[in-house]
């Protein structure tokens, strides 16, 4: 039936479908274009097609692959009908434009699925098209060879796909290096820690400099370590061997002096060829001013490397004319303040070109050090202080007007609360970026059963992240470590197992356990010693060694790897896993150390530690250390966590997760040992996975806001980075979203305090002002039943004795309290504004309050003071002292009041109530009068009526439970705007 042979065929494809471009057409025209020029009696029938497709042809299959899942990645092309990227309906309308028949379509969707992953969310100003499909490819060079990189590593489609997408989003918001006017965009890109944000940057500075970008500075971690690592990435998978060789011969010993990685990284034949030098190809040079083993130094040789030839003189470098036959110079520097004035110092001596010179900074972990956290209340007035990498920054912004900035982090909520008023500073006022969650890793949520529908006591290995990865620290049941250890080693002799079982070997090249469990230097010494002693007790090659593992093995990565694995090759019985036990014990403890500190503060130091991961050929060690691990710092093959040190910034304890990332071959030997709380614990911020539980709802609440805001209105943006609403959420009252040097520019927007008390401070004393608040509250004073209601507290912890007061009573709507709270004067607004926006929130929904149980107590002293204010029942006046040196009381509500109020809503959350429903919260209402004398109270009263002036109407509120919301925030933020005059981003909507 076939007689064309299948290289004709694929030859024949190979051209059909590059003829095409970038749209699906008939596909069985451009074929038969195709095969007169070289196959002209190829069989080109549909049937042919599909059945190589179903033979499982890889060549032919991986062809169409490419094409199907770039067609169905294009973002609102024009032959698309409208269909949106990665559907059915995308798929449907290409069939329908290649003119297939129903088999075949069939045939490609078994072989190319549709890759239903989500797109990059963006947040966007409006900007000027220019990176139009037609100019992508006309100038490609260098993102064609990184995309050939990504295939030769094993990257599918649907990876390279999500790539392209991603990049292109972030370069055509850039502008036009070709454009006569001089223009800087600012932006931030959002990944997850540890899930490949590189490779973001690294195909954005592909695609730049194709368009011609010819200066690309690249700002790579605050360690020469973490710098080198860059340099390395980007030399290997976009500069290539011929730009890096720069006319060496490899043959020629001689001129290879001082060319790094030939011969002495065996990484180096993976390197980029381009198959000579791209100025010889028709493309343009790539220099590096820095490279490997050498941050950028300022030389007079650095200074010429950084002058640019014009080919025709008359025009600016930024002409096509110039532009296109320009070398590019890539610079991967340290946010180091001394390479930083050397680079700004340099390019002061050049500024001839640099009003013509198209320029991209990425910023890799954007968050620090880059952020300004000088403190804006000790700046002179008129003036902003920066700190030192900050300033730096701004004076290369300064030094290039043609500049583009892109930030690049996991954590971006510093970066949000930088000042948008502040042209010089790095707010992304053009665009925001998050990227999707790449396929195969693993994150936050791998070690969570967030919002799981499965009840606890159901939940088992194979429908628990938390029981398949998560090993609690509790007190009671000691540290763990010995058992950690053991999983280390266990975990390390399955993998060597995999190996030899057809799993790629790449994927156990390097085996790791990290312990961190505090930041100081010594206690990482003595943690050491301790692991390195239990390592040599350990007796791994004894029977007790053995018998201890064979348990840990039956109660624990058995049965998980039985539940997670999938295919992957597992041994039948511990047995058959113990000779590969004696070998990872080998790897662990060669050179009699299992264990290497990470805790240095120089480059010396990280050098001779040899954990440079992508030169050292094996690292199978434990690695004890603190914030050297936290930031930046991938700790390769890690598999074993034992985590115990905690912190009160979310974004800090996200980047201490080194053990997010991705884990192909071994996902299901991955442990974290984890501090925990008792179950019955009052230390709540002793919890480390609790606290990351709720860093993930924050996350989560951050990416879930900017997809609600990206979708575009009648083709406009909802919202641009600079009018973006409180989008940084806090889940744990404890936990802040950045450190507090970072958050000066940050406004409290929103506290929500569903079950918990809310007592403001900041009353204002002023006669006029206590006067027309305490005529706002009339209508719920009136509302108060005169017949006091007695209430108890039982025995507790703090008392044998039954606790008992009376208090006057009511109940009024929820919209009556809001219409009394929204009409308060304070003294310092700001201080109750978060909470009356949450309280103004709870009329609606499945967080609504329906009313609210008034309770003005009465006091059980003899000599208490009774009166009537504005025709109300007689109250109970209380006295409360301003605080010294502050404009506030202390605490209103008494300890026995307050108790009271909670045990009434947390048995209306349980249902025990007889007083009030789950949808009730209590308002506890104290008159109180100021002052520290007791005659001060009787002076506020006249023939037992209470003067309005002299009163303060204090109260606590204790909202209902219920009034959580759905994503169960506590706290949101926003970054105030310096040009609206205090204003924040999005003023506040004025109450109604």
């Amino acid at each position: 039936m076939n007689n064309t042979p299948l290289a004709a065929l694929l030859d024949i494809h190979t051209s059909a479908l590059a003829g095409m471009s970038s749209m699906p057409r008939h596909f069985e025209r451009w074929a038969a274009l195709a095969a007169d020029d070289c196959h002209p009696d190829a069989d080109l029938s549909q049937e042919v097609f599909r059945s190589h497709l179903v033979s499982g042809d890889d060549a032919l299959t991986a062809l169409w692959s490419r094409h199907l899942t770039a067609w169905d990645f294009a973002e609102a092309p024009p032959w698309a009908d409208g269909s949106l990227a990665r559907t059915d309906e995308r798929r449907a309308v290409i069939y329908e434009r290649l003119r297939f028949d129903s088999e075949l379509c069939k045939a490609l969707d078994q072989a190319v699925p549709v890759a239903k992953v989500p797109g990059a969310t963006v947040i966007t100003r409006e900007f000027v098209p220019w990176y139009t499909d037609e100019r992508a490819a006309a100038r490609n060079f260098y993102w064609t060879a990184y995309e050939g990189k990504l295939r030769a590593k094993g990257w599918p489609e649907a990876a390279i796909a999500s790539l392209d997408q991603a990049s292109r989003a972030v370069v055509e918001r850039l502008t036009d290096p070709e454009q006569p006017s001089a223009r800087q965009a600012k932006g931030l890109v959002v990944g997850y820690v540890q899930s490949g944000k590189t490779a973001n940057f690294t195909g954005v500075a592909a695609k730049a400099i194709d368009a011609g970008y010819r200066l690309v500075i690249v700002l790579g971690g605050t360690l020469n370590l973490l710098r080198a690592q860059t340099q390395r990435r980007l030399d290997m998978e976009l500069i290539g061997q011929e730009n890096i060789l720069r006319g060496a011969d490899l043959n020629d010993v001689d001129s290879l002096v001082g060319v790094d990685y030939v011969g002495d990284d065996e990484g180096w034949p993976e390197f980029v060829r381009h198959g000579g030098r791209p100025s010889t190809l028709g493309a343009f040079d790539i220099e590096r001013l820095t490279t490997r083993d050498n941050d950028y130094k300022s030389l007079a040789q650095g200074i010429r490397a950084l002058e640019f030839e014009k080919r025709v003189p008359t025009r600016p470098l930024h002409d096509p004319a110039n532009l296109h036959h320009a070398a590019a110079r890539i610079l991967v520097v340290k946010k180091n303040k001394s390479v930083l004035t050397k680079l700004v110092k340099d390019l002061k001596q050049i500024h001839g070109i640099l009003g013509e010179l198209p320029a991209l900074i990425i910023d890799d972990e954007s968050d620090q050090a880059s952020v300004n956290t000088s403190d804006p209340k000790k700046w002179e007035r008129g003036s902003t202080e920066r700190t030192a990498i900050n300033g730096l920054i701004s004076k290369l912004l300064g030094l290039l007007p043609r500049a583009q900035y892109v930030g690049y982090t996991a954590t971006p909520f510093a970066n949000v609360f930088i000042d948008p008023g502040d042209d010089m500073d790095i707010f992304p006022r053009d665009f925001l970026i998050s990227l999707p969650r790449p396929s195969g890793y693993m994150g936050v949520q791998d070690f969570h059963d967030l919002n799981s529908p499965v009840p606890v006591e159901e939940r088992t290995y194979a429908n628990s992240q938390e029981k398949a990865h998560v090993r609690g620290i509790y007190e009671s049941t000691g540290d763990r470590l010995q058992e950690a250890m053991d999983a280390f080693v266990l975990s390390g002799a399955l993998k060597l197992y995999r190996s030899e079982h057809g799993v790629p070997d790449a994927h156990f090249r390097h085996h790791t356990m990290l312990v961190h469990q505090s930041v100081r230097q010594d206690d990482h010494a003595d943690l050491a010693l301790r692991i390195n002693t239990m390592w040599h007790q350990a007796g791994y090659t004894s029977a007790a060694g053995h018998e201890r593992l064979a348990a840990l093995w039956e109660a624990d990565f058995s049965p998980v790897s039985a539940a997670q694995a999938g295919d992957l090759p597992s041994p039948s019985s511990y047995d058959e896993l113990r000779p590969y036990v004696y070998a990872a014990r080998q790897r662990i403890g060669s050179g009699g150390q299992p264990v290497t500190v990470v805790n240095g503060d120089t480059d010396r130091y990280f050098a001779q530690l040899e954990l440079d991961f992508d030169r050292t050929p094996n690292v199978w060690k434990i690695l004890v250390g603190g914030t050297k691990l936290s930031r930046g710092f991938t700790v390769e093959g890690l598999t074993v966590t034992y985590y115990r040190r905690t912190t009160q910034q979310a974004d800090t304890l996200m980047q201490m997760g080194r053990w997010f990332g991705f884990r192909p071959g071994y996902r299901d030997l991955v442990r974290l040992y984890i501090g925990r709380e008792e179950p019955f614990g009052r230390d709540r911020s002793a919890d480390l996975y609790e606290a990351y539980e709720a860093v993930c709802r924050d996350e989560e609440t951050f990416r879930e806001q900017l997809a609600q805001y990206a979708v575009l209105v009648d083709g406009e943006p909802q919202v641009t980075p600079v009018q973006i609403p409180p989008l940084v959420a806090q889940h744990l009252p404890w936990l802040k979203p950045s450190a507090r040097n970072k958050m000066f520019n940050a406004e409290l927007v929103e506290i929500r305090s569903p079950g918990r008390p809310i007592e403001p401070a900041s009353y204002p004393l002023s006669s006029a002002v206590a006067k027309r608040n305490t005529e706002h509250w009339r209508p719920l004073l009136h509302a108060l039943n005169p017949s006091p209601v007695p209430f108890s507290n039982p025995p507790d912890s703090t008392s044998t004795l039954t606790r008992k007061f009376t208090a006057l009573t009511g109940r009024v709507a929820h919209a009556d309290l809001m219409g009394v709270l929204s009409r308060l004067e304070w003294d310092r607004p700001r201080y109750f504004d978060p909470h009356l926006t949450y309280l103004q929130q709870l009329d609606g929904g499945l967080a609504r309050v329906d009313d609210w149980y008034l309770m003005s107590p009465r006091l059980i002293s003899d000599s208490r003071v009774d009166a009537s204010i504005l025709g109300s029942p007689p109250l109970s006046l209380v006295r409360r002292k301003i605080q010294a040196g502050k404009n506030a009381f202390g605490r209103i509500a008494s300890v026995e009041h307050r108790t009271t109020a909670q045990r009434l809503i947390d048995e209306a959350a349980s249902g025990r109530s007889t007083q009030i429903g789950p949808r009730t919260g209590v308002v506890l209402l104290y008159p109180v009068v100021e002052g520290s004398d007791p005659g001060s109270v009787h002076s506020a009263v006249h023939n037992g009526i209470a003067d309005p002036s002299k009163i303060v109407l204090a109260f606590t509120l204790i909202p209902p439970r219920s009034a959580a919301g759905v994503d169960r925030r506590l706290v949101r933020f926003r970054a105030k705007n310096s040009s609206l005059e205090h204003e924040a981003t999005i003023p506040v909507a004025p109450a109604t």
